[in-house]
C-alpha cells in the first residue's frame, strides 16, 4: 500500500512541476487575474461553472471571493452556477448541455466574467457556456486539460493543466490555481 500512496504524491509532484516549469501557464495565471481583479474593480461580477469535481471547485472558487479567504475585505460579487433546483429544472426543460449557458444569458452582463472549469476542455454544456458569455460581451477564463479541447481557442484566457491519464491530476491543478487566482484578486481589491 505504501508503494501506491509515494506513487501517487509522485505522480502529482511531476505533474505540478511540469506546471510549474511552463512560464505560458504562468503568464496566464497573471492574465486571468488582472482580467477578474479589473471586472470586479469595475463594478462587474465572476460567474463560474464546471460539472463534478469540477463544480465543486467552481462553488469552492464563487465561495471564498464572496465570504474570504485569508484575510478580511469587502465580499466580492461571484457566484457558482450550483443551484440543484435550477440546474434540473433547466436540465429537465431545455437539456443538461444548456444549463450553464442559460444562466449565463440571464445573469450575464457585458464586463462580467465567466470562469469555465472541464478537465478535459470539450463538456458540451461548458462550452455552451462559454459561447453565451461571449454573446453577452463577457470575458473568459477557461480551465483546462489534456490538450485543451475545444475549449482552448475560445477562451480569452486558458490555463490548462498538463496531460495525464486521469482528471483528477488536473483538478489537483486546477485548485492550486484557483487559490493563488483568489489570492491575486483579493490583493487587487485591497488596492
Amino acid at each position: 500500500m505504501k508503494s501506491h500512496i509515494l506513487s501517487e504524491l509522485q505522480e502529482a509532484h511531476r505533474t505540478l512541476d511540469a506546471f510549474m516549469s511552463d512560464d505560458s501557464q504562468i503568464a496566464a495565471i497573471e492574465q486571468a487575474a488582472q482580467l477578474m481583479g479589473q471586472a470586479l474593480q469595475t463594478g462587474h461580477k465572476i460567474i463560474s461553472c464546471g460539472n463534478g469535481g469540477s463544480m465543486s471547485d467552481a462553488m469552492h472558487f464563487a465561495e471564498e471571493l464572496t465570504g474570504r479567504f485569508r484575510d478580511n475585505r469587502r465580499p466580492l460579487p461571484a457566484v457558482a452556477v450550483s443551484d440543484p433546483a435550477y440546474l434540473t429544472c433547466t436540465a429537465n426543460d431545455y437539456g443538461y448541455e444548456d444549463v450553464f449557458a442559460r444562466f449565463v444569458e440571464g445573469m450575464g452582463q457585458p464586463g462580467d466574467v465567466l470562469l469555465a472549469i472541464s478537465t478535459s476542455g470539450n463538456s458540451p454544456n461548458v462550452l455552451r457556456a462559454v459561447e453565451a458569455a461571449h454573446r453577452r460581451g463577457m470575458k473568459v477564463v477557461g480551465l483546462t486539460g489534456k490538450g485543451g479541447g475545444a475549449m482552448a481557442d475560445r477562451c480569452d484566457v486558458e490555463i490548462r493543466a498538463p496531460h495525464s491519464r486521469y482528471s483528477d491530476r488536473a483538478q489537483e491543478i486546477h485548485i492550486k490555481v484557483i487559490h493563488i487566482l483568489i489570492l491575486l484578486i483579493e490583493k487587487m481589491a485591497a488596492e
